[in-house]
């Protein structure tokens, strides 16, 4: 049906060099790249920025040394401590004398995103409902709702984990997680105590955790289990809001989400059409932690999309992210597994110098996922356990 009404609706081509599909912050690191790079960029966007996304909005420093230089990233807090907590129970606190994570709304970020892809030359069409992908030799297509036809050389997938974009590459994902989250109304007190700190906890479920993040005059909580346990979810996340005194707070938003990690070898592209970040399922397994995914694989499918003129040219941003997001993703697979099997051992390790060490290197972007589970006693400690 689609490929009738391209052929039909010719005459409403637009032409442009990269049409990107999203404006996350993998979309919009793609349109500032390519843009800066002299291409003709357009981002079509379902929403209207400033728009929220249910996410955690914990930028860590590979995160931050990627929007720092482009645009300023408006923190709502900096975190220096994180209490990690055992389904609530056995809390231990740790401290750095230098920043580990910034906290960041999504709106907000987006939204400082939008505004710097746009003073790169970027067009950004807000309410802009995809409705299908095509490609032939010459070109990509994409459909919008009512029936409008762009065309582009490359078209860039950043439209998430239930992607249009993803189903027309091909992706293949083998793990599927359920977050929830809420974020509440924070009190005089809840921003003393929170500020400045976050509070891991290691959930009931094998692979589950949940997460406190302060921004500022409200609260993030959120909880993340193996999709198919919803019920079991919704109930941790009310027990861990009961734990922490949090269950008479103001819900100024309540939603949820699904992340899908790519299974080893799964294509990112094909032909014309490039997948990032959550539609291409890039993030860490164990952390679920996705915004320095996107803004790496954005990145680098706007550089190579803005100097590639034919789909063989395109078949760089392939080789980086089995480069270098492929050996991270496996790092987080092997540690996902410890921690399903030896929970409390994972808890403690936390205690340890080496444990704590290794934690705050991969939250500043010093340690990459694969560099901290290469460290020799990490090695053989994962691999006695299992992992």
């Amino acid at each position: 049906m689609y490929t009738a009404l391209i052929v039909r609706l010719a005459h409403v081509v637009a032409e442009w060099d990269v049409a990107v599909v999203g404006g996350g912050p993998g979309g919009l690191a793609a349109a500032h790249a390519a843009a800066s790079a002299g291409a003709r960029t357009i981002v079509l966007e379902r929403a209207e920025h400033p728009r929220y996304k249910t996410c955690g909005g914990g930028l860590i420093g590979t995160s931050l040394g990627l929007a720092g230089p482009r645009l300023t990233v408006p923190a709502r807090d900096t975190i220096t401590a994180i209490t990690f907590t055992d389904r609530g129970r056995h809390g231990v606190t740790r401290r750095s004398p230098r920043p580990l994570l910034t906290m960041v709304r999504r709106d907000d970020f987006d939204f400082a995103w939008y505004k710097a892809a746009v003073a790169a030359g970027t067009h950004v069409r807000q309410n802009a409902q995809v409705r299908a992908i095509d490609q032939d030799e010459a070109s990509a297509t994409v459909v919008l709702a009512g029936g409008e036809v762009v065309r582009a050389r490359t078209v860039i997938g950043a439209d998430g984990s239930a992607a249009i974009s993803s189903r027309h590459v091909g992706v293949t994902f083998d793990q599927q997680d359920l977050g929830l989250e809420v974020e509440v109304a924070a009190t005089a007190a809840d921003r003393a105590a929170y500020r400045g700190r976050v509070v891991l906890d290691w959930g009931p479920v094998p692979g589950s955790y949940g997460w406190v993040f302060p921004k500022d005059d409200e609260l993030t909580v959120g909880v993340i289990m193996a999709k198919g346990r919803g019920a079991e979810t919704k109930q941790y996340l009310s027990q861990f809001l009961a734990q922490l005194g949090l269950q008479d707070r103001r819900v100024v938003r309540d939603s949820g989400h699904l992340t899908r990690c790519r299974s080893a070898g799964s294509p990112v592209r094909r032909g014309r059409v490039i997948v990032v970040g959550d539609a291409a399922g890039l993030l860490e397994p164990w952390t679920r932690e996705g915004i320095s995914f996107a803004l790496r694989s954005g990145t680098w499918a706007g550089e190579v999309a803005a100097r590639a003129d034919a789909p063989d040219g395109l078949a760089e941003y392939d080789a980086l992210v089995e480069r270098h997001l492929a050996p991270e993703m496996a790092a987080g697979r092997r540690l996902l597994r410890v921690f399903e099997q030896h929970q409390r051992l994972m808890h403690t390790a936390m205690r340890t110098p080496i444990g704590w060490r290794a934690f705050e290197k991969f939250c500043r972007g010093e340690l990459s996922m694969a560099d901290v589970v290469h460290r020799p006693a990490i090695r053989i400690a994962a691999g006695l356990l299992g992992g």
